[in-house]
């Protein structure tokens, strides 16, 4: 008997989101496919009306990345393509840190990888938990973000967190995992000349392999105490006002003893602790000392890249939230949601 079903052509562990500009200049969720083990939801779209009178509103759609049973098995593989059209904007999330589960040999290793394009002027935001690998695990990510170029009209704009935490720390677990191993890429694509004509801006690469035998120490004693490191990448006019903000308040941080050899006045010492910027910058570095808390970011090729990390995952998102909530565009332009994973 003929099976009367056509077959199908969806891979496991395999999906798709396409964010459409539908006439007369609507995003739908045009596509949005996936097979076990991986798992997308999409609530409805919020929206956000800017506090500016001249700028009218707009619709954020939110994708929810999960796997059955809450992480990924050893051997597992996830590959996730998601498209953007012209001026749509996507935020993603988890709805807790991505586990990966312990496999029975280091040659076992769990893979994600992500490739995002983004049309002219699209924006994405991508604000996860932290992944969060047993120990015994292995586990490798890519993650490639195509920015489409086109005359005319301003790059696509991302604000990118990629980071990792210890383990399972209640039940003792201290980076001793078998591999970790997480890269980004960015890359500039120039429409005009065909999608071949593709220009790298950043790469970054974060590896913590306990196999390595140049290196003889443990992972655990690598980390130096922490408990999470992170990765947090900004691109675009969308973010250039918080990329600005984390190289002004890294410049900020006292050196030399704390002490401000810049300035000799004492009115204008007075003065500047009457800010409310300085008042809040104050406390947090207060914060970020009792949290064990390092951070440092750079520019490179037109994306700020900021380097953080902490002794426990709960300091990170303190400082991470203090600080996207001071400078406040992203939950202005995405909404109250955007910060979920940092609560």
């Amino acid at each position: 008997m003929r099976n009367p079903f056509p077959p199908t052509d969806s891979v496991p562990g395999h999906g798709h989101v396409h964010l459409a500009l539908l006439p007369p200049g609507a995003p739908v969720l045009q596509t949005l496919t996936y097979q076990y083990p991986l798992k997308l939801i999409a609530p409805a779209p919020v929206t956000i009306t800017p506090p500016a009178d001249n700028d009218s509103s707009y619709q954020v759609h939110t994708l929810y990345i999960l796997t059955y049973g809450g992480g990924i098995v050893a051997g597992d593989t996830l590959n996730l393509r998601i498209d953007l059209d012209i001026t749509t904007r996507l935020l993603i999330l988890t709805q807790g840190s991505t586990k990966i589960f312990k496999a029975p040999t280091s040659s076992t290793i769990s893979r994600q990888d992500m490739n995002m394009h983004l049309k002219p002027a699209a924006a994405l935001v991508y604000l996860p938990d932290p992944v969060q690998p047993f120990a015994q695990s292995a586990f490798e990510q890519n993650q490639r973000f195509y920015i489409h170029h086109q005359q005319d009209l301003p790059n696509a704009s991302i604000c990118v967190l990629d980071w990792v935490c210890q383990g399972r720390k209640a039940l003792g677990e201290d980076w001793n995992f078998f591999k970790y191993s997480s890269k980004n890429e960015v890359w500039l694509v120039n429409g005009s000349n065909g999608s071949d004509n593709t220009r790298l801006l950043l790469r970054d690469n974060v590896t913590l392999d306990a196999s390595d035998e140049a290196i003889q120490t443990s992972l655990a004693r690598r980390m130096d105490g922490l408990g999470a490191f992170g990765t947090l990448i900004l691109y675009g006019s969308g973010f250039a006002s918080l990329a600005a903000f984390f190289m002004d308040e890294f410049k900020s941080i006292p050196r030399i003893g704390g002490r401000k050899w810049d300035t000799g006045n004492e009115a204008d010492d007075a003065a500047q602790d009457l800010d409310p910027l300085i008042i809040k910058r104050k406390a947090r570095q207060k914060q970020e000392s009792n949290d064990g808390l390092l951070w440092t970011a750079a520019m490179i090729r037109g994306c700020v890249v900021v380097k953080f990390g902490a002794r426990e995952v709960e300091g990170g998102k303190r400082w991470l939230r203090s600080m996207l909530d001071t400078e406040g565009s992203v939950p202005a332009r995405f909404g109250e949601r955007s910060l979920l994973c940092l609560r």
